[in-house]
């Protein structure tokens, strides 16, 4: 069973990241760093749980990160509480339906501020007619009892979604509502309450920028839609196709007029703007119109490659967001030759954990 958590930990919790975080950070002579703190429970959007099918009855487990051993979880207080009122929910109407659950291995939550949720159910079995009929009524059922959800099934080689692989988040920026579609199975931010705090945190450094922004790693276009207003023009780049959907979805729900997205890595991108490399996907791009003197990355866990970290210090100003303070922090022994740190963040995305999101924005020295 999932055991409760340690609340009252929570401020010298974050207190030892702090301290962790300024003691990486202190070669490179930030001023004192600013801490935002998450909700103490309920702030995890996503959940992802495998079944575990026991004398004709199932529930839910996790797996323990150092034993290994599994346990059953019943409820999951760090999952946002519609996570929680679904899981309570469902359950019991997949029992009275042998289709819906044989041969069920795992479900995948992701639920929104917005109060929208997808449940994908994971199968080790072709998903047929009578598959999807179980799962029409199961919808119907959920919807009954208040839920606006989308179902979806997942087997090998096979997914069939009951209307919609999306649903559209609702985040406030400074007090200002921005639409984000995030689709299932893509990369979006896990701790939504968090999420709000850094794209404040992004705005508020670059305000009175002059020029133009270019971003790496875009995703749904979460940072880029809402620094838009802070630059004359933006430029974006990812390479998955489902978050490029969503973000051009984005782009257009939310209004914003001056940013652009392009398909391609950060590697490519880096051989495209040095000459190295011609692509198609950049045929009617005009790359020389823009005067990107602000970048924009928030890469993945293993940092910016050599070749990237030479692009990036080509710009006045880099924003950069780390879910790795350690990589952030190689990176940082070549930016911090040619930039200096302006403004440090933490950003508790995962509380209890020793997950730290780093922001840090640094100018030309």
């Amino acid at each position: 069973m999932q055991s409760k958590l340690p609340i009252e930990q929570y401020d010298s919790l974050l207190a030892e990241k702090q301290q962790k975080l300024t003691a990486l950070l202190a070669p490179f002579n930030p001023p004192s760093i600013e801490v935002f703190s998450s909700p103490v429970q309920n702030y995890r959007m996503r959940a992802e749980f495998r079944i575990w099918h026991n004398q004709g009855d199932f529930y839910h487990i996790m797996f323990d990160q150092q034993t290994r051993q599994r346990y059953r979880v019943d409820t999951f207080p760090i999952a946002s509480e519609l996570i929680n009122q679904m899981m309570t929910a469902l359950l019991p109407l997949l029992k009275t339906e042998r289709a819906l659950h044989h041969k069920l291995f795992q479900i995948d939550y992701l639920s929104t501020l917005s109060n929208k949720i997808i449940v994908s159910l994971l199968y080790h079995k072709t998903l047929d007619e009578q598959w999807e009929e179980a799962a029409k009524q199961l919808k119907l059922a959920l919807e009954q009892q208040g839920f606006d959800v989308q179902i979806i099934g997942r087997a090998s080689k096979q997914k069939i979604c009951l209307d919609n692989e999306f649903v559209d988040e609702v985040l406030t920026v400074h007090s200002k509502p921005y639409v984000y579609r995030q689709v299932e199975n893509s990369f979006t931010q896990p701790n939504a309450m968090v999420n709000q705090k850094m794209l404040e945190w992004a705005i508020d450094c670059t305000k009175g920028s002059q020029g133009d922004l270019l971003e790496l790693y875009c995703g749904n276009g979460n940072f880029s839609i809402a620094l838009a207003q802070n630059f004359r023009k933006v430029l974006a780049t990812e390479i998955a196709k489902p978050s490029v959907a969503a973000a051009q979805f984005n782009i257009a729900e939310n209004g914003v007029d001056n940013l652009q997205i392009i398909r391609m890595s950060a590697e490519e991108f880096t051989q495209a703007i040095n000459g190295v490399r011609e692509f198609n996907r950049l045929k009617g791009i005009d790359l020389k119109a823009y005067e990107c003197n602000t970048i924009f990355v928030d890469p993945p866990r293993a940092g910016l490659d050599e070749e990237t970290v030479k692009l990036v210090q080509g710009y006045d100003r880099i924003l950069y967001i780390s879910c790795n303070p350690h990589t952030l922090c190689d990176n940082l022994q070549t930016l911090s030759q040619t930039h200096y740190i302006e403004k440090a963040a933490l950003f508790d995305q995962f509380p209890y954990t020793d997950h730290m999101e780093t922001g840090v924005w640094l100018i030309r020295k």
